[in-house]
């Protein structure tokens, strides 16, 4: 329905982003929001995936088509759900999700939330040599910290960036686990995401 939205960021969450379009407030839910926090006050542009179903209606939005498209496609496996799908998304790896289902690598794909190993199987089983025309160069620098905000750091920033696991599915218990590593250093949000991720991911 929406192909993208082009608008002002006009409040960043844990869980979504909403977006200013001629007087329109587009709430939009995202695989990492804070990613957008360097944003604020600023016109972006946004791909957005229109969800509907029965009992629920919303817009999912991403940095670039690509990223949209492998969301898409995650969608279609059974049992992955837009959440999933997003938890999938905000590891800032994607690259190494499109390896780990090249590789039949089930052991990787289970670090997921929600994803177990009958998900796996069916990921790959769905996605193996599907994925080669969604792994452009720019995956790697999904989360690239903005350097301007380099300095901007403390508690504040580690408590959003707990929020944003906790909303994609990861347990106190299993965040706890990586807390006290995080604390000892002083990062962006987005930093703080994408270390804890990889610490979960392992």
């Amino acid at each position: 329905m929406f192909e993208y939205i082009k608008g002002i960021v006009d409040f960043v969450g844990p869980e979504y982003i909403v977006v200013e379009n001629n007087g329109v407030g587009f709430q939009i839910i995202t695989p990492n929001p804070f990613t957008y926090s360097t944003e604020a006050g600023r016109e972006i542009r946004v791909y957005t995936y229109h969800y509907v179903r029965e009992d629920a209606m919303a817009l999912y939005g991403f940095h670039s088509r690509e990223e949209k498209s492998m969301f898409t496609k995650l969608l279609n496996v059974s049992g992955i759900g837009p959440k999933g799908a997003l938890a999938i998304l905000a590891s800032g790896e994607p690259g190494q999700v499109v390896q780990a289902i090249e590789n039949e690598d089930e052991a990787f794909l289970v670090k997921f939330p929600g994803v177990g190993k009958k998900t796996a199987r069916q990921m790959i089983l769905d996605l193996k040599g599907k994925l080669h025309n969604i792994v452009p160069d720019f995956f790697p620098d999904l989360f690239t910290a903005d350097e301007s905000n380099l300095g901007m750091s403390g508690p504040l920033e580690l408590e959003e960036a707990i929020l944003a696991l906790k909303s994609l599915g990861y347990s106190d218990r299993e965040i706890n686990k990586i807390s006290p590593e995080l604390r000892k250093e002083k990062l962006t949000t987005d930093q703080y995401i994408k270390k804890a991720l990889q610490k979960l991911l392992k």
